[in-house]
């Protein structure tokens, strides 16, 4: 992989590196053109947030990232293999090894409780943590033995936070992860986003249609009618409570 200066000066690599990637729907006249050859690099560690309205490419975006979708064209680079020729298997092993995701919607078995909907990845996982473990990182270490109903939106979304990084990710790909959730419950959900990237380096890309969000990334990513409209790099990276909704 590339490797690149950090602001603190320290050697970092890139953990994917994205060139000329489509995607197409259909056929044709009908034909619905979702990414048109993009190109971007994201640095190992570090947080992306993606910017764009509905529609723009984003979710489909991260989506093939995160091997839940295959591109039409391009390239996806990855530990010096290209995604795009991966087989079903090998994406499926990419995923559970690699890959955490967390969606608007949480996704939690209703009749396990917190802590048996975390132990769930880390049966599968290589190396996981404790669920204890990770359930502390996401921001709720007191509430193991609650089901999904007793439990507010924000956490669950935190269970489910914990759950996506049990199994220690190289990547966590959030999509929305607070549009379901007003400002207060949502800066909660990011504090939990925002210290699993600090504390285990995990790669992190998130999705949002909130412009402010993107003042606690590293890396900002502007998507129009599915090409990159612009990147940039914020000088000072600002935690989930300084920003503005």
């Amino acid at each position: 992989m590339e490797s690149r200066s950090t602001r603190s000066g320290a050697v970092r690599g890139t953990t994917f590196s994205i060139s000329d990637l489509s995607k197409t729907y259909g056929s044709g006249p009908l034909a619905v053109h979702a990414l048109r050859g993009v190109n971007l690099d994201l640095p190992e560690g570090e947080l992306t947030v993606l910017l764009g309205p509905s529609g723009s490419g984003k979710s489909t975006f991260l989506n093939i990232l995160g091997g839940l979708d295959v591109a039409t064209a391009g390239t996806i680079m990855f530990d010096g293999r290209d995604l795009t020729t991966f087989s079903d298997r090998e994406l499926t092993m990419y995923r559970r090894r690699n890959v955490g995701f967390v969606f608007q919607f949480y996704n939690l078995i209703p009749s396990l409780s917190a802590l048996e909907n975390v132990s769930l990845i880390t049966e599968i996982a290589d190396n996981p943590m404790r669920p204890e473990e990770a359930l502390a990182l996401a921001g709720l270490p007191t509430r193991h033995d609650h089901f999904p109903a007793e439990l507010s939106g924000g956490e669950q979304q935190r269970v489910a936070i914990a759950r996506a990084i049990a199994k220690r990710p190289r990547v966590l790909l959030c999509d929305e992860p607070t549009g379901a959730l007003d400002s207060a419950t949502g800066v909660v959900v990011l504090e939990a986003i925002d210290t699993v990237n600090r504390e285990l380096g995990t790669t992190s890309v998130v999705i949002t249609h909130n412009a402010g969000i993107a003042a606690m990334a590293d890396h900002v990513v502007h998507f129009a009618d599915g090409t990159i409209g612009s990147t940039t790099r914020n000088a000072v990276r600002k935690r989930p409570s300084e920003v503005e909704w």
